[in-house]
C-alpha cells in the first residue's frame, strides 16, 4: 500500500439551468457583495448579464469585471486587483472559461495577501484566507472550478506559475450546460481536447493514488463518450452535459495527482509560438503517450483505457491511436503547419524541463527528450496503437 492525501473538493451544483443557484451559493458563502470576474465573450453571450440580474434580483451587490485576458499574466491580476480594491468584495464569482477563474483566484491572493503572484508560486503560501470563491464555467475544458489552483503567467518570461492555497479552492462550482451553448465552435474543440489530456495526464501521473484514478477514469468515460460529437459541431445538450462534467472530474483529478510532459511542452508552444494553449496540448499528446509507454504502469494504464474505449464505441482502439483519430477531426495541424521554426526547438526544449507539470510524468523527461516530442509534433510522427 502507498501513502495518499487527498484534497478536498468544491461543493457541486448542476444540471441545466443551475445558474439559477447562483444566489443561493454566495449566501451560503457569506457574500453580500460580489465582484464578478468575466470576460467581454462570455457578457456578450449573455451570460454575464443573466448572472447579474439573478444577484441582484436576490439583493445581492454585485460588480462586474470583464476585463479578463487569455492566458492572464501578472499585470493582468495586477489591473484586476486594482479595480477589486475600489469595489472591496466580500466574494468573488469566476464565470468564464479558465483565464476567468484564474484572474479571480489570482485577484483574491492579492487583495487578502498583497504582494506579487510570484510569491504564491506553488501551494500555501498565503498568509491570510482567501475570500469565498464560486466557479461557474462556460467552457469544458479546463476544470479550474475544481481546483485550488490559480495558473498565471510571468509577464517577461510567459512561464506559468501555479499559485495554490486550500483558501483558493471554490466554495461552490456550478456546472450548468446550458452556459456552454454559446461557446464556438474553434473553443469547443480546443477546450474538449484540453480537458481529455487532463484525463489522461493525471490517470499515470506519479502523484496518482486510487482516489484520483477514480476522478480520471470517470473523466475519461464521461468525455470519451462525447468528444466525437463536440469535435464534429454535432453535439447534444446530453453531450455537452457530458464533457462538462468530464471537464469536471478531470479538475479534481488534477488537484489530487497533477498532469505531465503534454502540458509541459505545450506551455513553451503558446508562451513563444503563440499557439492556443488545447491545441498545443492536443499536439503534443499523443507523443507523450508515445513516450510514456516505456513505463509499466502507465502501458498498463493506457491498456486499461484502451478497453474502456472499445467497451463504449464498440471499435478496437488503442489510445494513442484513437486520439491522433481525434486530432485527425479536429482538423488541427502540425506544428510543421503552424510557423513554428524547428530551429526554436532546443530553446522550448529547455523551456519545458522548467514547467512544473513535467515532474510528475511517469516517464523522467529530460530536454532531449522533450526535444523528440516536438521533432514527432512537427513531423506528425506515425501512429503507434497504444
Amino acid at each position: 500500500m502507498e501513502p495518499f492525501t487527498t484534497r478536498p473538493s468544491p461543493q457541486l451544483v448542476g444540471g441545466p439551468g443551475s445558474l439559477a443557484e447562483l444566489p443561493s451559493c454566495v449566501r451560503k458563502s457569506g457574500g453580500r457583495n460580489v465582484l464578478l470576474v468575466t470576460d467581454q465573450g462570455v457578457a456578450a453571450a449573455g451570460h454575464t448579464g443573466r448572472a447579474l440580474a439573478l444577484l441582484e434580483d436576490a439583493g445581492i451587490a454585485c460588480t462586474v469585471y470583464d476585463g479578463t485576458s487569455e492566458n492572464p499574466g501578472e499585470s493582468d491580476i495586477l489591473a484586476a486587483m486594482e479595480f477589486a480594491r475600489k469595489v472591496g468584495p466580500d466574494c468573488f464569482v469566476g464565470l468564464g472559461g479558465g483565464s476567468s477563474m484564474d484572474t479571480a483566484k489570482g485577484c483574491n491572493f492579492l487583495l487578502t495577501n498583497g504582494g506579487a503572484m510570484s510569491d504564491y508560486k506553488g501551494y500555501g503560501a498565503a498568509q491570510t484566507p482567501l475570500l469565498p470563491f464560486i466557479g461557474v464555467p462556460t467552457t469544458a475544458g479546463t476544470g479550474s472550478e475544481c481546483q485550488s489552483y490559480a495558473v498565471i503567467s510571468r509577464d517577461q518570461s510567459h512561464e506559468k506559475m501555479a499559485c495554490g492555497d486550500p483558501s483558493a479552492l471554490a466554495t461552490y462550482a456550478i456546472l450548468d450546460p446550458d452556459l456552454t451553448a454559446s461557446m464556438p465552435h474553434r473553443v469547443a474543440v480546443l477546450t474538449a481536447l484540453d480537458a481529455l489530456a487532463h484525463s489522461l495526464e493525471t490517470a499515470v501521473s506519479t502523484r496518482r493514488n486510487s482516489f484520483s484514478s477514480a476522478y480520471s477514469r470517470e473523466a475519461f468515460l464521461h468525455i470519451s463518450s462525447a468528444i466525437e460529437p463536440v469535435l464534429r459541431g454535432q453535439a447534444s445538450a446530453i453531450e455537452r452535459n457530458a464533457m462538462l462534467m468530464g471537464s469536471a472530474f478531470a479538475g479534481l483529478a488534477i488537484e489530487n495527482s497533477m498532469l505531465g510532459a503534454a502540458h509541459a511542452s505545450a506551455n513553451p508552444l503558446t508562451a513563444s509560438c503563440g499557439l492556443a494553449h488545447g491545441h498545443a496540448v492536443a499536439l503534443m499528446l499523443p507523443h507523450v503517450i508515445g513516450l510514456n509507454q516505456e513505463v509499466l504502469k502507465a502501458r498498463e494504464t493506457y491498456a486499461h483505457y484502451g478497453t474502456l474505449l472499445s467497451s463504449c464505441q464498440g471499435a478496437d482502439w488503442g489510445v494513442r491511436a484513437w486520439v491522433e483519430h481525434l486530432l485527425t477531426i479536429a482538423d488541427l495541424s502540425p506544428l510543421a503547419q503552424c510557423g513554428v521554426d524547428p530551429g526554436l526547438f532546443t530553446e522550448l526544449a529547455e523551456d519545458a524541463t522548467r514547467q512544473w507539470t513535467g515532474q510528475f510524468n511517469p516517464r523522467s523527461m529530460k530536454r532531449e527528450d522533450f526535444a523528440v516530442l516536438y521533432e514527432g509534433a512537427f513531423h506528425g510522427a506515425a501512429t503507434q496503437d497504444t
